[in-house]
């Protein structure tokens, strides 16, 4: 008699349609996708609207300002090439990467006691293990069954990704804003400044600044707000039965 296949378990929350046999790919269930990614979807998705939505403000604003010097307006595409739209964008994208690698990388060594925020004044925990490659479960990340220098960039690539991306994001706002600056100028009937003469300005240091400090205060609010604070349901807090005292998720 033939082997009958065995039929995989659908498992809580997929229909019986998911079923198949041993080897074969599942259909693809959009609403399990979703349900599986709905927090990155939201999120990239509001994103992307609002990035769409300060394009088109941002274009109608600048064309009121070139209306107002006497210069022709842009049009949609030719302001998305500008250095207004550029600096607008970069100078904010900037910030965020520099406040996610400091947070990041700053959370490795330093602790606050209460806070959902941060690891246990005592002792090591979870986060801080990385077991010998020879002892790595098989479904560990490849750099982690490999080890050596491929480990040790692993174990740090999301600091060094945000580093990255915060660095791109720097100069493309230097880029941004010095076109920017020039743009500006010569409506004013002024001469155009070198990129050097940009980056040293108070200007453009202005620009960043105030932005930057602005992210360490909100890393700062919900280091100290989750001591006392609660949000039933959000991974960011303690438990609302927590007491104060305690310390992480």
């Amino acid at each position: 008699m033939p082997a009958v296949p065995r039929l995989l378990d659908p498992g809580p929350g997929n229909s019986r349609h998911n079923a198949g046999f041993v080897g074969q790919h599942l259909p693809f269930n959009m609403r399990n996708w979703l349900h599986n990614n709905g927090l990155s979807v939201a999120v990239l998705g509001t994103f992307l609207f609002l990035l769409v939505a300060q394009s088109v403000v941002g274009w109608a604003s600048h064309n009121e300002d070139l209306a107002q010097k006497g210069a022709s307006a842009l049009g949609y595409l030719a302001y998305l090439a500008s250095g207004h739209f550029h600096e607008a964008v970069s100078e904010n994208w900037e910030s965020e990467f520099l406040q996610m690698a400091a947070y990041v990388l700053l959370t490795v060594a330093l602790r606050q006691k209460g806070s959902s925020e941060s690891k246990s004044p005592d002792g090591s925990e979870e986060v801080d293990y990385v077991p010998l490659p020879e002892t790595a479960p098989p479904d560990a990340p490849y750099p982690v069954r490999r080890g050596g220098w491929l480990l040790t960039l692993y174990q740090n690539s999301l600091t060094i990704a945000f580093l990255a991306l915060f660095l791109a994001s720097f100069v493309w706002h230097m880029v941004g804003g010095h076109a920017l600056e020039n743009d500006e100028r010569r409506l004013d009937g002024l001469s155009s400044i070198s990129f050097f003469e940009y980056i040293s300005s108070s200007g453009f240091w202005f620009e960043s600044l105030q932005n930057w400090q602005s992210e360490f205060l909100a890393v700062g609010a919900i280091v100290v707000l989750s001591i006392w604070l609660r949000q039933k349901g959000s991974p960011e807090s303690k438990p609302v039965a927590a007491p104060h005292s305690a310390t992480g998720g």
